[in-house]
């Protein structure tokens, strides 16, 4: 399992007293409000920062952080991406996971392999799994309880049921 989730991407800076501009990764950005650290993940090192305001503007968060104070301090980490650790995420609901938890799990119908977990579309409504099926198509399966019964994170696998068609 991952011991860091990427919650977003700084793009740019904003002002002169050392904002940036975040694209958010994360599906909730809601949780920029309660973040206290993060990791900034750049070319020379992993660096851990606290943040000191946060606020929206269009789809972007503008973030600052208190170990920089000006535009010079944080100009050089543009393209860098924000991480934060397991324990720091956000806490999950009932029969929520982790998208970086599930990519690469074998996906399963009762004691035939379908394929690997490649991806997870989120559509709104719910997700969708990606499946590099093993005679190299591509299947999507809604993640509703009547299609994936359960994910097992300790063998690494997820037994699905598919619907009439999904295979067509």
């Amino acid at each position: 399992m991952e011991d860091f989730f990427r919650i977003g991407v700084i793009t740019s800076t904003h002002g002169l007293k050392g904002e940036v501009k975040v694209f958010p990764t994360t599906d909730d950005v809601n949780r920029f409000k309660k973040l206290k650290k993060c990791i900034l993940r750049t070319p020379k090192g992993d660096i851990e920062v606290e943040k000191k305001s946060c606020k929206f503007f269009k789809n972007m968060v503008i973030l600052s952080f208190k170990e920089f104070e000006d535009i010079n301090a944080i100009e050089k980490y543009k393209n860098c991406e924000l991480f934060v650790k397991r324990e720091d995420a956000m806490p999950l609901d009932e029969d929520e996971f982790y998208i970086a938890d599930v990519i690469g799990m074998e996906v399963w119908e009762e004691d035939k392999l379908i394929g690997e977990l490649a991806d997870v579309m989120q559509t709104g409504a719910n997700d969708v799994f990606v499946v590099n099926m093993t005679d190299g198509k591509e299947l999507l399966i809604p993640v509703i309880k009547q299609c994936v019964l359960d994910i097992d994170y300790d063998d690494k696998k997820i037994l699905v049921k598919l619907m009439k068609g999904m295979l067509d």
